[in-house]
């Protein structure tokens, strides 16, 4: 075992024409799929390649797709995953594909060129077990449009590295992520019990096991968000669920981040049971004063998301900004709810249903 000067091991680098292969789970990604496997085979690769397609039961011919794509292509081979849920399907995907590093990728996301070559020299420069660069969000419909621009914005997801940083360097964490096989072998794959957050909690073994996560902006990924309020909605309560799920299983070890869309929900619940015993006389002359400081924390918010909305980040129209007012309190507000009910009962089963039934989603 090597340790280099930041006291991190090193994982092993294989040989440079070793290989690589990609994994995606798939879920109803008709619109999204064949686009998302071609840019995956058109990676340059330095040696061979192959694609694990793990697919759910989607019921919009999806997997009708794939069929044909893997019958025209022989680097593609399918596996069937039954559960549908993301780590299940990913699991299965590595255990079944052989080539010693591993590229993370979603069918609702599209590799921009060069990003295999990126990656790999990344790895192998920094001898990480795991690298990632930047979500990009995208849209083709004025709301779609206005998530991804809250996506790549620091207030819309609170600004984690891999939604627009600019600093190479150790990250908590790896969006999708280009792994080596060794380490997954070492510290295990996916946790199977986690069905949103799976990445974060697979990065916090693979550094606990002493080995570096890397975050490099010069690596992009295209994703296409939700298409419509209520689905936004339901991904974001759930991936709150999780959180607040891993929070009560690993505490601290979470980002503190994570704990501002809750306070924005205790903040709005607050001032709510203010604004009642207010308007019913319960609260009234100095203590009806100093209980109105509540509403300070909501004002400071409206006053940041209207000042998002109404610059840059809000996007060109006056249509735009209305969207941009509307998505940024929704992922916030979602997310935050879902955050208290996941740490006050555990997530338990919640899943995303904003795509199918009551199904989970592969879907970061």
């Amino acid at each position: 075992m090597q340790v280099n000067g930041d006291g991190r091991r090193d994982a092993a680098v294989p040989p440079t024409a070793a290989g690589v292969s990609f994994v995606m789970p798939v879920l109803n990604e008709v619109r999204y799929l064949e686009r998302a496997v071609r840019t995956v085979l058109a990676q340059e690769v330095p040696g061979p390649m192959e694609l694990v397609l793990a697919l759910g039961p989607s019921s919009d011919g999806t997997n009708d797709i794939a069929h044909r794509l893997a019958s025209e292509d022989p680097r593609i081979v399918l596996v069937d995953n039954p559960a549908a849920d993301i780590p299940a399907g990913l699991n299965l995907a590595i255990r079944r594909s052989t080539l010693p590093t591993i590229v993370r990728v979603d069918a609702h996301s599209e590799l921009a060129p060069g990003y295999t070559v990126r990656a790999l020299a990344t790895l192998a420069r920094t001898r990480a077990a795991n690298v990632g660069g930047v979500m990009h969000a995208d849209g083709r419909s004025p709301f779609q449009r206005a998530v991804a621009r809250a996506y790549n914005s620091p207030i819309g997801l609170g600004g984690g590295a891999y939604h627009g940083g600019t600093k190479e360097g150790p990250a908590e964490s790896a969006y999708l992520g280009v792994m080596r096989r060794s380490v997954l072998d070492e510290v295990g794959l996916f946790d199977e019990s986690v069905r949103r957050g799976e990445d974060w909690e697979l990065n916090l073994r693979i550094r606990q096991a002493g080995y570096r996560v890397w975050f490099d902006p010069t690596l992009s990924v295209t994703y296409w968000p939700r298409e419509s309020w209520t689905r936004l909605a339901g991904q974001f309560r759930a991936t709150g669920a999780w959180r607040g799920e891993l929070v009560r299983r690993y505490g601290r070890r979470n980002s503190l981040r994570f704990f501002a869309p809750p306070l924005l929900v205790a903040a709005v619940a607050a001032a709510i049971v203010v604004g009642v015993l207010q308007a019913t006389r319960v609260l009234t002359g100095i203590a009806g004063w100093v209980a109105s400081l509540v509403y300070l924390p909501l004002i400071a918010y409206v006053l940041l998301i209207a000042a998002v909305a109404a610059g840059r980040g809000g996007g060109r129209g006056w249509r735009d900004k209305l969207w941009t007012l509307a998505v940024l309190p929704t992922m916030h507000l979602s997310w935050g709810a879902g955050f208290l009910a996941g740490l006050v009962t555990g997530a338990k089963d919640t899943v995303d249903t904003s795509r199918l039934g009551t199904r989970n989603t592969p879907l970061p």
